[in-house]
């Protein structure tokens, strides 16, 4: 018995005195803010809105903006842009709700679409080609049809600086019989991250503009286009975009293929014997004379 004593009395000596006096639910409180916004870095959109529903103390947690910024700068893997025009929660949901820009028009003219990525936009100025060979070259052409026509290029201004989303579009050709015409159009589609969000585009206001269009008379091995943002046209990750047997499909594969970089996006697509392609480049302004902020570069064979 008294060496049962000593051992229990050594227990209690264990014990820290604060805790003597510590109920469970202050020993661990499950309602700290500062907690549950460091869970939050560690859960995906779709678990966050989960999480929001199950009470009005975690809605009013994950709803923050903080919450919904770092979700969004992570998964896009982008920078900060700073200020914003829309909450961060409507930004996470344009971006990763599945929709795309034939969703809200030419619904008829539309047949896949896959996601490319996101890049960002430092300067006003893009450069969109389907020339992916070093070193790139500016066209100094006095109007944007010229530069098409004589290089295949053109540098697009003044473009929205932000963040902005990168889709491939498959869609039928425009001048086709839907029901009898197999023809299709391959589509680099890039929009600015608050595109849909914006009454000027969801009201129909906002129209694409040609920027210019040619034909390539000769057998194209490939379609390839890509948008860059002049700034960074000498980066180490622009370089790798450049090289494009480096990320383009094999010879006989005839899957398009994709990559993404901090400030250029670029896609590919093999081709099987043909005639030629037909490119256009197309852009979106926010209101006339306004900054652009979506951008289309379209091929389709002859």
């Amino acid at each position: 018995m008294g060496k049962r004593m000593r051992k229990m009395r050594s227990i209690r000596c264990c014990v820290s005195p604060r805790l003597k006096f510590l109920t469970p639910h202050t020993i661990f409180s499950w309602y700290e803010e500062d907690t549950w916004t460091e869970v939050a870095k560690f859960l995906d959109g779709k678990s966050l809105i989960m999480l929001a529903a199950t009470s009005k103390w975690f809605h009013h947690i994950i709803t923050a903006e903080s919450v919904w910024k770092y979700a969004c700068l992570r998964d896009l893997e982008v920078a900060d842009p700073g200020k914003v025009g829309f909450k961060w929660m409507k930004l996470y949901a344009t971006a990763f709700d599945g929709s795309h820009s034939y969703m809200f028009r030419q619904k008829d003219k539309h047949i896949d679409w896959m996601r490319v990525g996101a890049f960002f936009f430092d300067s006003q100025a893009a450069l969109l080609t389907e020339n992916l060979i070093a070193p790139l070259r500016i066209p100094k052409e006095e109007t944007t049809e010229k530069m098409v026509e004589l290089n295949g290029s053109c540098v697009a201004k003044p473009i929205r600086s932000g963040i902005w989303l990168a889709d491939l579009q498959l869609v039928r050709c425009p001048v086709c019989d839907l029901n009898t015409c197999d023809g299709t159009m391959q589509t680099l589609d890039a929009r600015h991250i608050e595109l849909f969000l914006s009454e000027g585009y969801q009201d129909g206001n906002w129209e694409y503009e040609l920027l210019g269009s040619h034909e390539v008379k000769k057998e194209a091995d490939g379609a390839a286009a890509a948008i860059f943002d002049i700034k960074h046209l000498k980066d180490c990750a622009t370089n790798m975009i450049l090289d494009l047997n480096s990320w383009k499909g094999k010879h006989n594969d005839w899957q398009p293929k994709s990559i993404v970089a901090p400030h250029a996006v670029a896609v590919n697509t093999n081709l099987q014997p043909n005639d030629g392609l037909q490119v256009k480049y197309h852009a979106m302004r926010a209101g006339k004379d306004g900054e652009i902020v979506s951008i289309r570069v379209s091929q389709q064979l002859l």
